[in-house]
């Protein structure tokens, strides 16, 4: 029997109202949710990426801008400018769009986003509170994975988890994450020996290596729940993920799609850290200026 399709664009929207009424509630005190979102070049995807992350959040109703740099910038310039939207009020989330140009350090950049405006999860601060189990912004599209395994029911507790990609983005924090709900968790990783051997043995697997058609029938055991990260192209040039999706989805018990799977999930919970943002921000102030 055909595997059951996991609609991340139908969970991501249920998100979103849920988040929606939130900014009104937050609206209704004073304080208007904000995202600042920095881009810096012209890489194509990247601003697709901004655009749709923009997009998602002016229909939330938050208070959104975009900076633009040309390529050329410094990174002293850019260190500026992350400073000044560390003090500025109005701004809860700070965003770095990746990837950046080699001249700058991406390492120094997400270090110098306060690790309260850091809506992408990527602060040693926040990757630390993650892996000992506080409160954290965790990093948004591993969280995205996790609320897909809430919507369909998963008990966590016990399953053999299989990551396939060891990113500091995706992979490792994805693990931690089923970590955090106890589930046992092997990465697998370009050096990892028979990659096979070890996904026929998962309850779950995740791919997020960025390899199209990596995870085929054979990686899997029946009835396995298959989570595609992968944002690739195929040879006609249409998106597809790390799994080949067509003969996986037979012998799976749940699969995502790519696209419409984890991506639109990345994104409503990036809203969602930007929304706990102001509403840790609106816990601190003063009642008369709320």
């Amino acid at each position: 029997m055909a595997a059951t399709i996991i609609d991340g664009k139908e969970i991501a929207k249920k998100k979103r109202l849920e988040i929606a009424d939130q900014v009104q509630e937050l609206k209704k005190q004073g304080i208007i949710p904000g995202l600042a979102v920095i881009l810096v070049g012209e890489n194509q995807a990247s601003r697709t990426y901004v655009n749709s992350k923009q997009k998602t959040a002016g229909e939330l109703g938050m208070h959104n801008v975009l900076i633009e740099f040309p390529v050329s910038i410094t990174e002293q310039e850019l260190l500026a400018k992350i400073d000044e939207l560390n003090h500025d009020e109005a701004i809860h989330g700070i965003l770095v769009q990746l990837p950046l140009p080699t001249h700058i350090s991406e390492k120094k950049l997400i270090e110098a986003i306060s690790p309260e405006k850091d809506v992408d999860g990527f602060h040693p601060l926040n990757i630390g509170r993650m892996m000992t189990g506080q409160d954290a912004f965790l990093p948004c599209t591993p969280y995205g994975v996790m609320v897909m395994m809430e919507e369909i029911g998963i008990d966590l507790s016990g399953k053999h988890v299989v990551i396939v990609g060891r990113s500091n983005i995706v992979g490792k924090p994805a693990g931690q994450l089923f970590l955090n709900e106890n589930a046992t968790v092997t990465y697998c990783h370009s050096r990892t020996k028979d990659l096979k051997e070890q996904t026929k043995q998962a309850d779950i697997i995740v791919a997020a290596v960025g390899k199209a058609g990596l995870i085929t029938a054979e990686h899997i055991k029946p009835g396995a729940v298959v989570i595609d990260v992968g944002m690739n192209r195929d040879e006609q040039g249409k998106l597809c993920g790390d799994v080949a999706f067509e003969e996986v989805k037979e012998k799976a018990g749940y699969i995502t799609p790519v696209p419409g799977g984890v991506g639109p999930m990345t994104i409503a919970m990036l809203m969602y850290n930007t929304l706990k943002s102001a509403k840790n921000h609106s816990s601190k102030l003063p009642d008369s200026n709320r």
